[in-house]
Formats: C-alpha cells, structure tokens, sequence
C-alpha cells in the first residue's frame, strides 16, 4: 500500500507521477505568470502557503531532481526578454523559474505544508485508483456515458481544434470502450466511424487555408504563428536577442515541456527559392555556439536544397517545409518537441 513517506523518499515514485500535474489545481488554483507556463519563487511559496525560506532551502537541496522537471534560473538576454513579455517589474540580475512540473515536485518534497500534504494525498488516491478493480464496478462507471450528449458536444467544437481534439481523446476513449464493453461494439464502431469522416474531412480543407493565411501574413505575424505552434506543443518561447535580421541567428528560442533548450530559425524566400545550404550552416553554428540549443527547428514557407538538408541531417535540426508547416499549423505535432 503507497503512502506519504514512500512518496516522501523514493525519487523513483515521485517521477512516476510528476506528470498529474492536474494535481495542483484538484487542491488550489496556481497562479501562473503571463506565458501561462512559469512561477517565481514567492508564487510557488505562496501556493504551499510557507516561507520563501523553505521553498528556497528545499532547491538548494534538492535542486538536481528540480531541474529535470523544468527549474531553471534565467539570466542576461534571456531574463529580459522574459521580464518584457510576462512583465515582471524587478532590477535583479537573475530569476529563478518553475514549471507546473516543478511545482509538483516542490509537493512530494516539502514536508511542513498543508496545501503540499494534500497535492500528496490526491496522487496516492490516483495511483490508489489506478490499481484493478472488479468488472462489475468498471462498467457501472461508464455504462453511465450519455452518447448522444457526447455527440452534441463534439459538433459544437470549432473546425480549428476539432481534429486534434478528436485525434487525441475521443478516439482513443471510444476505442477503450468498444474493448470494454461488447455489447456496445457495433454503436460505439459507427460512431467511431463517424468521428474519423469527420477528421478527414477537416484534414483535407485546412491546409488551403492554412497555405492561403502563411502566404498573406507579415514577417511579424509569421514570428507570431510559429511562436504560437510551439506554445500549443508544450514549449515556452520567447524573442531571440535582436540579431534576426543579420541572418545569423534565431527568430525564437526558448524550451520545450522537457526542458530543453530551444532556437527556431525561419526562412521566407521567394516561392521558386529554396534554403540553402549557407544559410543552414550559419544558423546551425548560432544554435550550437550562442544558444546552446539541444533542439533546433529550420522553418521555411518554400523547401530545402539537398545542401541544406544534409547539412541539418549532420547539425541534428530539424526542418519544417511548407507541407509540413501547412500540417503543423492544421493541428499535427513535431514529435522532436514532444
């Protein structure tokens, strides 16, 4: 049987679970700053309703585990460039951050709160849960699903989210029904059918539009666009240092929902042009050497030179063509951001 002090100790069970982080808002609403992702010091304090003291004690010893869960301390362009976008009013010369995934660990670590004991208690609840249960109490649970409502909800999402949503939770939850209940096989399979008429057809009207908006947007809503992919993906992303238009170096960077340093590049050539394999070893020099960037995205609205393709094969970047931008922008998801 699990209970607090395992949690407490093991590391191992702690990164078992530091992904629920629905944790946190299950007990009390976390307040976030502006990029919808990060946390100060005070903040997270503040949630556990202790000193900043213990939150800044507990880093300190435990500061290893917390960064592999997105801690990090921000400093020189990087610190104010993040100060102009979540509009942080503070003279110091760096800025400790936590992710929604740190703040949970922060919870199976701190002993002396109340809020954190309680985050505690819902997760050994959830893996509580997670163990078998008999038959009959499964399908009481979800022989309950009004179908009919499920498909009234679905028509009222927009076109814009709907194959994804559809992609990624409907599915695979019709799917584990119709493996769960026999004898609602054949009504879940239509309605599964359905569903994927549904994601099809979608699939094949965006990428009109989608090609139609990339090609009428301005170098400022481009940056806006490819900012905006990466966000839904999980990355934090933020304004590189100025040097865009020496065509030096990165448009964006930032890190993805792991934790890794991130530089997207974008290119806007002619249509009948494509990116070189110059302009791939001067952006692939600048991520490795100004950045640091363990992922690197090459973004262009025309294609690649088989230059520039082996190039980026030999650097690890990944480039994203126009299709593959068109997909992206209709829904899809780069796995290297994952």
């Amino acid at each position: 049987m699990l209970n607090e002090s395992v949690l407490l100790e093991s590391r191992s069970l702690r990164e078992s679970v530091v992904d629920r982080t629905e944790a946190l808002d299950k007990v009390k609403v976390l307040s976030v700053l502006p990029d919808g992702f990060h946390v100060t010091t005070q903040m997270v304090a503040d949630y556990f309703e202790v000193g900043l003291k213990a939150v800044t004690s507990l880093v300190v010893d435990n500061r290893e585990e917390l960064e592999s869960n997105g801690y990090r301390v921000l400093t020189g362009t990087e610190l104010n460039s993040f100060k102009e976008f979540c509009q942080v009013q503070s003279r110091t010369r760096s800025q400790a951050v936590f992710s929604r995934r740190t703040v949970l660990n922060v919870a199976m670590l701190l002993r002396d709160s109340i809020v954190a004991r309680q985050v505690r208690a819902y997760l050994l609840d959830a893996e509580r849960g997670n163990n078998p249960q008999p038959v009959d109490n499964l399908v009481r649970v979800h022989a309950d699903i009004d179908l009919a409502a499920l498909d009234e909800r679905i028509t009222r999402i927009s076109a814009e989210t709907t194959g994804r949503i559809i992609g990624r939770t409907v599915v695979p939850m019709l799917n584990h029904l119709i493996d769960a209940f026999g004898e609602q096989r054949r009504e879940l399979a239509g309605i599964r059918e359905d569903l994927d008429d549904v994601r099809r057809t979608l699939r094949g009207r965006r990428p009109v539009a989608a090609a139609a908006a990339l090609d009428a947007m301005d170098r400022r809503e481009f940056t806006d666009q490819v900012a905006g992919l990466c966000r839904r993906d999980g990355c934090t992303v933020l304004g590189a240092d100025g040097d865009s238009d020496s065509r030096l170096g990165a448009d964006l960077v930032g890190h993805t929902a792991g934790g890794r340093r991130l530089a997207v590049r974008y290119e806007r050539p002619a249509p009948h042009r494509a990116v070189g394999g110059e302009e791939m070893r001067k952006f692939a020099e600048a991520a490795k050497a100004r950045y640091g960037a363990e992922v690197r995205l090459s973004v262009t609205t025309s294609a690649f030179t088989p230059a520039a393709l082996e190039l980026a094969g030999r650097h690890g970047i990944t480039t994203v063509h126009r299709e593959l931008l068109e997909a992206w922008s209709a829904g899809a998801t780069l796995r290297v951001l994952r």
